[in-house]
């Protein structure tokens, strides 16, 4: 019987690079290992989502940074664990922070803000600006006397979706009470993006619970530390919580001894500080309550009054005069697998652009999406005072190159 005809088996031709494109590009952005992945598969997938054209198309077609982590703060009267980690960050997909070796890293530094990419670290000693995406950081000796902080990237006109590595700004906010009078005075204070130094104070402005306007001067490329006064009833203070930036203006929540809330605006193109009233309501908004950033670019409150969250948003009208409007009240005794109502819940945070707050229930912490009413549950049973997510695009080519030092500067 005569062998059978052999047959030639010809390779699959190849995809395009574009319709491979098109499919890398789908693949979820809080997923990073599935692009970790598809990058060891070979060089020439390595090659294509390594480089700066499918990096831009990946950050253009999935628009904001999503959520690889988050840091948290316990109460006043909790310290760190044991078993706390390093910084306190979490990671809620596959990413991992990487963490410096050697001096300048302790334990005791607590999480006071992130954006575009960075955390902002403090203790009693100084902070540290750090990229979890790199390790790399850097420390700051900040004036003495600031309560409140913020970091924020210092490139005009940036998208913020990928910028974590250029320059960046720390805005620092101090709250002085003045024994004579009883009056309370604010400072602004903001590191130079080029070299590590802070601006010089302008002297205290006094004037009866309203901002006034500050100087717009600027001298050698630094902001002018501005200062202004305002009065709450009992002792403000600036809450644990970090701020929101809204229309390039950082927003602090305030609470006093009764814990009503204020807020705080410091605006980053004019150097002023102001107050904004809260909400009027039938009774003063208290703890617990948090400001946000919402979607459509509006300042938001949202604040509990016992298993009710009550939702806010400022907006301007066509005169430019600004309102709070009530536009949602949500039920989470209906809405979240709540055992105890009895035991207190609290909002802690937010996401910066999303209609998206944490809450801590009894049974854990909680991610709420406020525009289709989603949940999930995001940690264990623990009582966070603050929690702060961790933006950022996955970028396999800069893990590659981490800085295992620690530049100081002072």
């Amino acid at each position: 019987m005569p062998p059978p005809p052999t047959t030639t088996t010809r390779p699959a031709p190849a995809l395009p690079d574009e319709l491979l494109e098109e499919i890398f590009l789908r693949l979820p952005p809080d997923e990073p290992e599935h692009l970790v992945r598809a990058s060891l598969a070979c060089k020439l997938w390595l090659g294509l989502l390594s480089g700066a054209r499918f990096r831009g198309l990946y950050r253009e077609f999935h628009g904001a940074p999503p959520m690889l982590g988050f840091l948290y703060n316990w109460f006043f009267c909790s310290g760190p664990k044991e078993d706390d980690p390093v910084a306190n960050f979490v990671s809620t997909t596959k990413f991992g922070a990487l963490v410096p070796d050697g001096d300048g890293w302790d334990r005791q530094y607590t999480p006071w803000d992130c954006r575009h990419g960075r955390v902002l670290l403090g203790d009693y000693t100084g902070l540290i600006v750090w990229d979890p995406m790199t390790g790399r950081q850097m420390k700051l000796e900040a004036p003495v006397g600031y309560v409140g902080a913020a970091v924020l990237c210092a490139v005009r006109g940036c998208d913020h979706r990928a910028c974590h590595e250029g320059p960046f700004r720390v805005v620092l906010i101090g709250l002085d009470m003045n024994e004579d009078d009883g009056d309370c005075v604010a400072h602004a204070c903001v590191s130079s993006p080029v070299t590590p130094e802070w601006s010089k104070e302008c002297s205290d402005s006094h004037f009866d619970g309203r901002s006034r306007a500050c100087s717009d001067s600027r001298f050698d490329g630094w902001s002018k530390q501005c200062s202004g006064l305002y009065l709450l009833a009992g002792d403000p203070k600036i809450d644990a919580l970090p701020p929101v930036l809204v229309d390039d203006a950082l927003h602090f929540r305030l609470t006093d001894d009764d814990e009503r809330v204020g807020i705080l605006k410091y605006d980053l193109s004019s150097n002023c500080l102001s107050m904004i009233d809260v909400p009027l309501t039938r009774l003063a908004i208290v703890w617990p309550a948090i400001l946000m950033a919402l979607e459509d670019g509006s300042l938001g409150l949202a604040h509990l009054d016992g298993l009710t969250l009550y939702l806010w948003s400022r907006l301007i009208d066509s005169n430019g005069v600004a309102s709070w409007t009530q536009h949602k009240v949500i039920d989470l005794n209906e809405l979240l697998p709540i055992q105890n109502p009895k035991k207190r819940i609290s909002v802690i945070g937010s996401v910066e652009g999303h209609d998206i707050i944490f809450v801590n229930i009894d049974l854990g912490i909680y991610e709420i999406n406020l525009k289709t009413l989603r949940w999930k549950k995001l940690w264990k049973r623990e009582k966070f005072r603050s929690l702060i997510p961790y933006m950022s695009f996955y970028n396999r080519q800069e893990r590659v190159r981490p800085c295992k030092t620690l530049t100081t500067y002072g």
